[in-house]
């Protein structure tokens, strides 16, 4: 079985990308307070903080941190993905080791988290999240999206309703580059 190796440290904050196994599927979006839900119902039992999201239709990025001492970001996983799982038909299609482990065919297994290791690191992938909804042509504007936590940085007055303009496509933030 592969070792994944995985940020192992407590109190960190984490970025994340988890996606749906079936890619052409709008599950996240349809289903948002099914999501929203899962995501409280984990918050409740085992806290950190949301420090942003964007909730694509077949994926999520988040930004959060965990309360001192606790570096269990796996748990928080499981029971988010169970949690709004449970509360869907059962349509999908299942593969033979799937069904074997007695396993929904919603979500992607693994995921990607990565260690954020400084305050620009924090800026950069805050701003990949918010701007993400453009780079996938979901909306024209960061503003334009409706599930992100753009909207409470406007509020907070930390951006500006403007923000990125129409400029957010070709950014290159978040991500690693291909060269």
């Amino acid at each position: 079985m592969t070792n994944y190796r995985r940020s192992n440290i407590a109190g960190a904050s984490y970025f994340f990308t988890v996606n749906l196994a079936d890619r052409s599927q709008s599950l996240l979006t349809d289903h948002i307070e099914s999501l929203r839900h899962a995501f409280e119902y984990t918050r409740e039992r085992h806290p950190f903080t949301v420090d942003a999201i964007v909730i694509l239709p077949e994926h999520i990025h988040v930004l959060w941190t965990l309360p001192e001492g606790d570096r269990d970001f796996a748990l928080r996983w499981r029971l988010i993905k169970t949690v709004f799982s449970r509360g869907l038909p059962h349509i999908e299609p299942r593969s033979e080791s799937r069904q074997k482990k007695g396993e929904r065919g919603i979500w992607q297994r693994r995921y990607w988290e990565h260690l954020i290791r400084d305050e620009a690191d924090f800026a950069r992938h805050v701003d990949y999240i918010h701007i993400n909804p453009v780079k996938h042509g979901w909306a024209m504007r960061a503003a334009d999206w409706p599930h992100s936590s753009f909207h409470r940085y406007v509020r907070a007055g930390m951006l500006p309703n403007d923000w990125a303009g129409n400029e957010g496509a070709g950014w290159e933030c978040g991500e690693r580059r291909g060269d």
